[in-house]
C-alpha cells in the first residue's frame, strides 16, 4: 500500500507537470487519511487560486497556515490569491511575514515588488526585486520584474538591460518579451515591439497582454485590421480586460467603424469606471459622428478623472474650436502645453485655433508660429547634414508630397488634377502617405506617384530618413499645423528644398521649410515679411480644384421675388465669429422676407445649436428666419444649395472648399478678405473665376453687396445658369495650366539652388 508520503511527492510531481486534476485528486486523498496535512492543504489551496477560485484558495491554505504559523512557503502562497483579488495590504502582510520567517525567500521578495507595484509604491517595489536578485542573481522573474518597474520609473536604458539579463537567463520567458515589447513601444519601435509580441505568443499562444499589446502596436503600425484580429484573440483569452476593450475601439475608429467603437469604450469604461483613456477615445469617436454634446461630456469626464492629462485638454480644444468656442479652445491648449511643454500637436493646435479669432493680424501669427519653431522645431538643426544631390539645373526632380489626407478631402481636392498633369519628364513623384483607408481619391493620387509609401508606422525620424535615402529633391508639406501633420519630419531637413502647400492657411513658422507656395490675392506684396518660408507667387490660383464627379446638376434660383432669398453658409462653426453674426443679422434685419441657413456637422447637437442662436439672438436676429443644420454626405450636402440663393463668407477665416463648391452648384459667394492667408481665400478663388462684383472691401459693404444682390434676381439668374461653365473654364479647373505654372516655379527654385546652394 502507497503511504501519504509517496502519494505526496507524486501529487507535486504532477502538480509541476500541469496536471492539476490528478494532484487535486491526490492532495484530496491525502488530507483524508491525515486532515492536518499542511502542505498537501495548502497546495490544494494553491491549485485552487490557479484556476481562478480565490476565496477558496485563501479559506484552504488559511487552515494550511493554522497548521504551521511560521512556514514561510505557506505565508508566500497564500498572499497570492489575495494579491489576484485585489486585497493588496493582505497580500503584503503575508509576503512580509514570509520573509520575517524566511529572510533569504527570493520568491517571497519578488511577489511583495508586484504587489508594491500594483499599489503605487515603485521605489519600495524596486528595492523588493533588486533585493531578490541580490539573493538569487540567476532569478530570471526577478530581472524581468525589476526591469518593468524601472520602466513605470522611466529609466528605460536600465530596464533594457535587466529585461535582456532575463532573456539570457531564460529565453523562452514569454513575460520578458512583452515587457521588452512594452520598452521599444514607448521608444516608438513598433516594429521592434511587434516582434517581441509575436516572440511571446509563440512560446505561449494564449497570452492574453501579448495579443492585446500587439494589436495595439500594430494600430500604431498603420495595420488596423490586424489589430483589430489580436484585440479580439485578447478578449476571448480575458472577456473582462478593460484595455483590450478600448485598444478594440481604437481600432476600429481608425477604420471609422465608430458606432461600434464607441460600443467597446464605453465597455471598458463598465469594466473600469475610471478609465480616462477610453473616455478620451470615446470623446474622439462621438466628436467625429458630430455628436458633440457627448464629446464635450466625455472630455470633462477625462479632465475630471485625470486633471493633469495634456491629451484630454489639447482634444478638448479641437472640440471647442470646431463648436466656435476659440477663446477656450485657445486656453485648454495653453493648459495642454502647461502640463506638457514638449506636446507638438499640441502647440500646433494652438497656433492653428490662433488663425479663427477676430481681429487677428498677421504679425500675431508670425510671432506664435515663431513660438512653435523655437521650442520644437529649432532643436533639431543639430541633424541637419550637408545635402550632396546632383547639381544639373535640368534633370528629372525627385518630387516628395506627404499628407495623411490622400483621400476625399480638401487636399486631394486640390492636388490630384495637378498630380495627373505634371510633365512627368520633368518629375518622379513619390507619396509619403499616413492613411490608413483608402477610397476613390487616394487611387487617383497612388496612379500618379511613381513611387507609393504607407507611412503611418514611421517615426518622424524614420519617415526623415526615408526621404533621405531616396535622394528626394523637393520635399512638400501638405499639412502645415493641421492634424496628422509631420513637420518635425520637416525640422531634420531631410531634403534640399522643402516646401509648404495646400494643406494650411499660411507659414508654418519653420526655418526648415524654404518656399510657402501661394498667390498674389492670398499674400499680396508687402505680406512675405511676415512669413518664414520665401514666397513663391503662382501666377493664377495658388491651386487647382476638381470639382466633385457626382455632383447634381445646378437647379433653378429658389427665390420668387426681390429680396426674398434664402442665405447660406456651410462652413465651421469655429469660422462663424460675433463679427460676421453682426452683419449677417444686420442682412435679415434690412431684407425682413430673407432667410440664413446654417449646416455643418454637429449642429443638430444641443449645445452647438443654443449657443448660435444666443448669439444671433443677442445680435438682433429673427430666429424665426434662421435655420440650422448637421451633417450630410456630400451628395446631399452639394443638392443642399438647390434652396440657397447667396452663400455668405465667414470672417475672418472663410471658406476653402466650401466655397468651391458653392461655386460649382450656381451659387455666388459673399467674401471680405482681411489681412491674413485664410482671410484672403475666398477673394482668390472669386478673382481667378472673375467674380470679383461679390468681394466686399469693409463689413459694412460686405452687408450692401447682400442687399443689393438680393433684389437683383435677374443677376442671380444669370449667374446661377453660367458659373459652373465659367468656373469649369478657369485657372481654378485647369490642370495642365496650372501644372505648367507650378513645374516652372519649382524649376526655378532648383536652378536656384544649384547656382547657390542655398534655397534661400
Amino acid at each position: 500500500m502507497v503511504g501519504n508520503a509517496e502519494l505526496f511527492v507524486e501529487a507535486v510531481q504532477r502538480h509541476r507537470a500541469g496536471d492539476l486534476a490528478a494532484a487535486e485528486a491526490l492532495y484530496r486523498q491525502i488530507l483524508q487519511a491525515e486532515p492536518q496535512h499542511a502542505q498537501a492543504m495548502q497546495l490544494l489551496g494553491l491549485i485552487a487560486h490557479q484556476v481562478g477560485q480565490h476565496e477558496q484558495a485563501i479559506r484552504l491554505i488559511e487552515d494550511a497556515r493554522r497548521l504551521a504559523p511560521t512556514d514561510a512557503v505557506i505565508l508566500n502562497n497564500l498572499g497570492l490569491p489575495y494579491q489576484s483579488l485585489d486585497r493588496l495590504d493582505e497580500a503584503e502582510a503575508c509576503f512580509r511575514e514570509a520573509l520575517r520567517w524566511d529572510p533569504d525567500y527570493v520568491e517571497a521578495h519578488n511577489n511583495l515588488g508586484l504587489v508594491l507595484r500594483k499599489k503605487g509604491r515603485t521605489q519600495e517595489a524596486e528595492t523588493a526585486f533588486r533585493e531578490a536578485i541580490r539573493r538569487r542573481p540567476d532569478c530570471a522573474a526577478a530581472h524581468n520584474n525589476l526591469g518593468a518597474i524601472l520602466r513605470d520609473l522611466k529609466r528605460p536604458e536600465e530596464a533594457e538591460a535587466c529585461l535582456r539579463h532575463a532573456l539570457a537567463l531564460r529565453p523562452d520567458y514569454a513575460e520578458a518579451h512583452v515587457n521588452l515589447g512594452n520598452l521599444h513601444r514607448d521608444a516608438g519601435r513598433w516594429r521592434d515591439a511587434e516582434a517581441c509580441y509575436r516572440r511571446a505568443l509563440q512560446l505561449q499562444p494564449n497570452h492574453a497582454e501579448a495579443c492585446n499589446n500587439l494589436g495595439t502596436v500594430l494600430r500604431d503600425l498603420g495595420r488596423p485590421g490586424e489589430a483589430i484580429d489580436f484585440c479580439r484573440r485578447a478578449l476571448a483569452l480575458r472577456p473582462n480586460n478593460p484595455e483590450a476593450c478600448n485598444n478594440l475601439g481604437n481600432a476600429l475608429s481608425d477604420l471609422h467603424q465608430l458606432e461600434e467603437a464607441a460600443h467597446w469604450y464605453l465597455q471598458s469604461i463598465r469594466l473600469k469606471p475610471d478609465h480616462a483613456e477610453a473616455y478620451l477615445n470615446l470623446a474622439a469617436a462621438r466628436w467625429r459622428q458630430g455628436r458633440m454634446d457627448e464629446a464635450e461630456a466625455a472630455y470633462q469626464e477625462v479632465l475630471r478623472l485625470d486633471p493633469e492629462s495634456s491629451s484630454g485638454y489639447n482634444n478638448y480644444g479641437v472640440l471647442l474650436c470646431s463648436v466656435g468656442r476659440v477663446d477656450e479652445a485657445l486656453a485648454a491648449h495653453r493648459r495642454a502645453l502647461e502640463l506638457k511643454p514638449d506636446h507638438a500637436l499640441a502647440h500646433s493646435n494652438l497656433v492653428y485655433t490662433e488663425q479663427f479669432r477676430s481681429g487677428v493680424t498677421l504679425a500675431r501669427l508670425a510671432e506664435v508660429h515663431a513660438e512653435w519653431e523655437r521650442r520644437h522645431a529649432a532643436p533639431l538643426r543639430r541633424l541637419w547634414r550637408p545635402m550632396e544631390r546632383h547639381r544639373d539645373p535640368e534633370r528629372r526632380l525627385r518630387l516628395g508630397l506627404v499628407s495623411s489626407n490622400f483621400c476625399r478631402h480638401p487636399v486631394s481636392y486640390f492636388l490630384v488634377r495637378t498630380l495627373e498633369a505634371l510633365d512627368r519628364q520633368q518629375f518622379e513623384v513619390f507619396c509619403y502617405s499616413d492613411r490608413v483607408t483608402r477610397d476613390d481619391y487616394t487611387e487617383r493620387v497612388a496612379a500618379c506617384a511613381d513611387r507609393w509609401h504607407d507611412t503611418r508606422g514611421l517615426t518622424d525620424a524614420e519617415l526623415a530618413d526615408l526621404v533621405r535615402a531616396e535622394q528626394i529633391d523637393l520635399f512638400v508639406d501638405l499639412s502645415g499645423h493641421t492634424e496628422g501633420n509631420r513637420l518635425l519630419a520637416f525640422a531634420r531637413r531631410p531634403a534640399p528644398i522643402q516646401l509648404t502647400w495646400i494643406g494650411y492657411q499660411g507659414s508654418t513658422g519653420l526655418t526648415a521649410i524654404d518656399y510657402l507656395i501661394a498667390d498674389r490675392y492670398v499674400l499680396p506684396e508687402g505680406a512675405e515679411v511676415y512669413c518664414s518660408e520665401k514666397v513663391l507667387r503662382l501666377p493664377d490660383a495658388f491651386f487647382c480644384y476638381d470639382p466633385p464627379p457626382a455632383a447634381p446638376p445646378v437647379g433653378p434660383l429658389p427665390a420668387r421675388r426681390p429680396g426674398a432669398v434664402t442665405f447660406g453658409c456651410f462652413n465651421s462653426p469655429a469660422k462663424i465669429t460675433t463679427d460676421i453674426l453682426a452683419v449677417w443679422s444686420d442682412i435679415l434685419r434690412r431684407l425682413p422676407q430673407a432667410r440664413l441657413v446654417l449646416k455643418f456637422r454637429g449642429l443638430d447637437s444641443t449645445g452647438p445649436r443654443q449657443r448660435l442662436l444666443d448669439l444671433l439672438a443677442k445680435a438682433g436676429a429673427d430666429l424665426a428666419r434662421v435655420e440650422l443644420r448637421g451633417y450630410s454626405p456630400q451628395p446631399e450636402l452639394l443638392a443642399s444649395y438647390a434652396e440657397i440663393d447667396l452663400a455668405l463668407d465667414p470672417y475672418p477665416f472663410t471658406g476653402s472648399t466650401t466655397t468651391c463648391e458653392a461655386l460649382w452648384m450656381g451659387v455666388p459667394v459673399l467674401t471680405c478678405p482681411g489681412e491674413t492667408f485664410a482671410s484672403r481665400c475666398s477673394f482668390s478663388y472669386l478673382s481667378n473665376v472673375g467674380l470679383t462684383e461679390t468681394i466686399a472691401g469693409s463689413l459694412e459693404e460686405y452687408a450692401d453687396l447682400a442687399v443689393r444682390w438680393a433684389n437683383d434676381l435677374d443677376r442671380l439668374r444669370e449667374l446661377r445658369a453660367t458659373l459652373r461653365e465659367r468656373m469649369a473654364q478657369s485657372p481654378m479647373c485647369d490642370g495642365p495650366r496650372f501644372a505648367a505654372n507650378l513645374a516652372e516655379a519649382l524649376r526655378r527654385v532648383w536652378r536656384h539652388w544649384c547656382e547657390a546652394g542655398d534655397p534661400r
